[in-house]
């Protein structure tokens, strides 16, 4: 009932999940990072714990193959679930229960595996892997918001759309950003205007903030003050409304 894509950038270091489904708040339950280890997906007859744990078994430095190894032999429902992750060497490894419904299946390349479950037909999952082999060029994030476009344009969930989600880590615990559209007739465009209101002032305020190399982080708001109304005078510049539905500042 959903379709997901996890990746590592080499150039970067980021690690991102974007994902989507006709299911309510996918993003809850679909993606779990660590961050400087590796990216995963949950999904199918989801079970939670499958994401928590094989991030955290990424965390601890095990081969992704074996993670899903492990996985598979404990649970006795795994006919019916899919998981699939990448870690920082790039490598890759998903199971696709038998019993999952179709069209179900996997694909990777190095730093990138694509999945999904009750879709249109291959061409899904075939897309979006291709699309975000084809943008090298963009961020993280935007080369993951295309090529999920590509998966929907190919036909994405069968049985229509309801959320998405997108989560990239950059090198701290906490995520650089975490967009989910929980309940949405068009659920990807609106990460694309999550993703652009984030611009506006998130993204700047993101830099701010206390990290694990300096835990007290910026201690005068000037600078983000003045970076903030820099990036507003430059999208009024360009004649472009804010595309907030926050009140006015």
């Amino acid at each position: 009932m959903t379709y997901s894509i996890c990746a590592y950038d080499e150039k970067t270091g980021e690690l991102g999940v974007a994902v989507a489904s006709r299911f309510f708040a996918v993003g809850m339950l679909v993606p779990h990072v660590r961050v400087g280890r590796g990216a995963v997906a949950t999904q199918a007859f989801v079970n939670p714990l499958w994401g928590i744990d094989a991030a955290d078994r990424l965390a601890a430095g095990y081969a992704p193959m074996d993670v899903v190894n492990a996985l598979v032999a404990a649970d006795k429902g795994e006919a019916n679930r899919q998981l699939h992750m990448v870690d920082l060497q790039g490598r890759t490894a998903a199971h696709t229960g038998a019993d999952c419904v179709d069209w179900c299946g996997h694909k990777a390349a190095l730093g990138v595996s694509v999945a999904g479950n009750m879709l249109a037909g291959e061409a899904v999952i075939a897309d979006t892997l291709a699309c975000y082999l084809d943008r090298a060029n963009l961020p993280l994030a935007e080369r993951l918001m295309t090529a999920m476009e590509a998966g929907e344009a190919a036909g994405g969930d069968k049985r229509g759309t309801q959320s998405a989600a997108l989560i990239v880590h950059r090198d701290q615990p906490y995520p650089w950003l975490d967009l989910r559209a929980d309940d949405h007739p068009d659920p990807l465009a609106e990460l694309r205007r999550l993703y652009d209101v984030a611009h506006e002032r998130f993204t700047i305020v993101v830099k701010a903030m206390p990290t694990v190399q300096n835990p007290h982080g910026w201690l005068e708001r000037g600078g983000i003050d003045k970076e903030i109304r820099e990036v507003d005078d430059r999208r009024k510049a360009d004649g472009r409304e804010s595309r907030s539905f926050g009140t006015p500042l």
